[in-house]
Parts: C-alpha cells; structure tokens; sequence
C-alpha cells in the first residue's frame, strides 16, 4: 500500500485532535466546524477551537449570568444577548489572561494582531449561525475589530543571503557543541536552506517531500499546497547541486532503513519535523550580523522578494509561491513597487538631451 503524504498525515492528526477538542464546547460547535470544513484546512480549524475554548471558559468565569453552567450547556441563545459592552472586556482580557489545555494553563499575553485573530475566529463562529437563522445578531460586528500597522516585510537583503548560506556551509560563529552537531549535518542543512531560498517552498512543503517528490530530469518538486492541493516547482543549478551532495550522504546515512521514503531526514533517520527546521534556521540566522528575526518564512520572503524584483510579473510570484489570492502577494510587495515607481522617475524624457540634438 502506497504511503500516504505527509500533508495528509498531518491531517488526520488535526481532525482527531479537533474531535478531541470539540468535546470541551456546546454540541453544536461541532456544526460549525462541519460548515467550514470545506473551505478551510485542518490546522486552521484546531486552531480556532483552541480559541473558542478560550472564550468559552472566560464566558462561564466572567459572565454573571453563564456562572452557573458548564461549557456544554450554554446556548446559542445565550451568545446572542451578548452585548458590544461583553465583547470589549473580552478583548481586553485577551491582551493579558491565564490559557491553555486543562491542567497545563500558564500566563498569556497577546499582541494586536493575536488579539485581532482570535477575535476574528469568535465573528466567523458567530457569522456561520448568523447566516443558518439561529442567531439574529454577531456581537463581534458590534465593536471594532484592532488596528495594525503595517510592518515592513523582514527578509535577507543584499549580501546577507549569500552570508548565511556560507555560514551553513562552513559553521561559521558556531559554538563547539554546535559545530559538533554541524559536521554531521552539514549536507543536509545546506540543502534545505538553499532548497527554501532558491523555491520560495514552506517549510510544511519542504519537511512533507518525499524522495518520489524530486527530479532531476527536469529540476522539479512535487510540492503537497494547502488545502490538498499539489504544485509544481523548479529548481535552478544552485540549489540542484546541494540536493545531489545530501542525497548521496542521505543513501549512505539511511541505507539500514530503506522504507523511510522522507526526502529530509532527521539523526534519528526519521522524516524531519517542521520545529527542528526552525532551530536551524534561527540558530544558522544568528551567526549572520543582523538584528533581524528570520524564521523559515522569512527565507520564503527573501525568495519572493528576489523574484518580484528580477521578473516585476506579480502573477508569477503569487503562482511560485502558492498565494490563492494575487491581492495576497501584491500587499507583501507593495513596497518593492513603491521602489520600481521611485526609480521610473527618470525613465521618460519630455524633452531630448541638448548634446543630444547637436549631434
């Protein structure tokens, strides 16, 4: 039997860990979950029960009237006499309260846009009902939602690309226990660093390829989108020859273990998980001299910047790197645009050159 993808494994661990979750919310949050199955993914909807279950419980702990029951027993009813006034004190309380799984709650504090999010998830819950008949009113849509600024995108610029990737290559201004760790794994670090700079690829999509997933007939991934979807992405000679050097180290290193089929592997001959991804990442990023905070995203970032800025063709980037949306990627961007526009300015001459006439 065929071995079933990454993204989908990813998947049936959500849904049960959605059905777990759901238990802790009133029957007919489960509704609502079954509503916007089709047009969300399974992480995104664990994610918004997490946050339900963070209202719910400050609901039954703050609301005089909603004390006396549990979770379970609340009604939709009682969520439609909510008034702005309840959903103001809940953002408040968002920005600094006490959360998590029963028996593991900590202290929690959230920025704006933390705050915006979760709220965002309560007005879809709310709106769902709404649009079914059940509730006349969303409370959300009753107060204003935070502003955010805008904030510059961050990404590796000029130099510092070809910087950090000599950093993983070399173990450069790594401690000794790092640099211990580092001549096992050189190959494949540089591999995925170079694999997500020169592709733009997630991280999610570079940890859920598969050995089947790679050719090099003609330099091309099959990559697992969100959603279930698959792409196509090419790889160019900079990023091909790395791929090579880890996959010779890689059939060395796994030969007692053929029927791992990950094309990234972990020292314990395992597919690679996104969080060891991201170690590396920020502990190769800080050997770089930059105060700036580069993730796996950013990489993504630095690759769509790079491509935005040689090609200009915006459909192009929202294609390469997945974006459903091109609104998506031309708000990333806008500032590589204000740029282009900045240095048109001299691009057309009203007038010609007097030498110009002369001659």
């Amino acid at each position: 039997m065929a071995e079933k993808s990454y993204s989908y494994q990813e998947d049936v661990k959500n849904i049960r860990k959605l059905r777990d979750l759901e238990k802790e919310l009133p029957p007919y949050a489960a509704d609502y979950f079954r509503g916007i199955q089709e047009r969300t993914q399974t992480r995104t909807r664990v994610a918004y029960a997490y946050d339900l279950i963070t209202f719910f419980r400050w609901l039954r702990e703050n609301n005089p009237v909603l004390g006396s029951k549990s979770i379970q027993d609340i009604t939709l009813e009682d969520l439609e006499n909510l008034t702005a006034s309840d959903i103001e004190e809940y953002e408040d309380y968002l920005q600094d309260y006490t959360g998590g799984p029963a028996g593991e709650r900590t202290e929690r504090t959230n920025r704006p846009a933390a705050v915006k999010r979760k709220l965002s998830a309560l007005s879809s819950f709310f709106r769902y009902f709404q649009q079914k008949g059940y509730i006349r009113v969303n409370p959300i849509s009753l107060v204003n939602m935070p502003k955010l600024r805008d904030h510059a995108i961050i990404r590796f610029d000029g130099d510092e690309t070809a910087e950090f990737l000599d950093h993983v290559d070399e173990g450069t201004s790594l401690t000794d226990r790092q640099q211990a760790w580092h001549e096992k794994t050189r190959l494949r670090d540089l591999a995925m660093m170079t694999l997500m700079l020169g592709t733009g690829i997630r991280v999610s999509e570079c940890v859920g390829l598969n050995l089947k997933d790679v050719s090099f007939n003609d330099d091309s991934l099959l990559v697992h989108r969100k959603g279930g979807k698959e792409s196509i992405l090419y790889f160019g000679d900079e990023v091909e020859l790395p791929l090579l050097d880890y996959l010779e180290w890689r059939e060395d290193f796994m030969r007692d273990c053929p029927e791992e089929q990950a094309f990234f592997v972990s020292l314990q001959k395992r597919r690679i998980t996104v969080r060891a991804v991201e170690n590396l990442v920020k502990k190769y990023a800080q050997t770089v001299q930059t105060t700036k905070h580069i993730t796996p995203h950013k990489l993504r970032s630095t690759y769509g910047t790079s491509l935005y800025r040689q090609t200009g063709d915006i459909y192009l980037v929202a294609n390469v790197l997945g974006h459903s949306d091109v609104n998506t990627t031309q708000k990333h961007y806008a500032a590589i645009d204000e740029d282009r526009r900045r240095n048109a300015r001299n691009a057309v001459r009203l007038r010609p050159d007097r030498k110009e006439e002369d001659t």
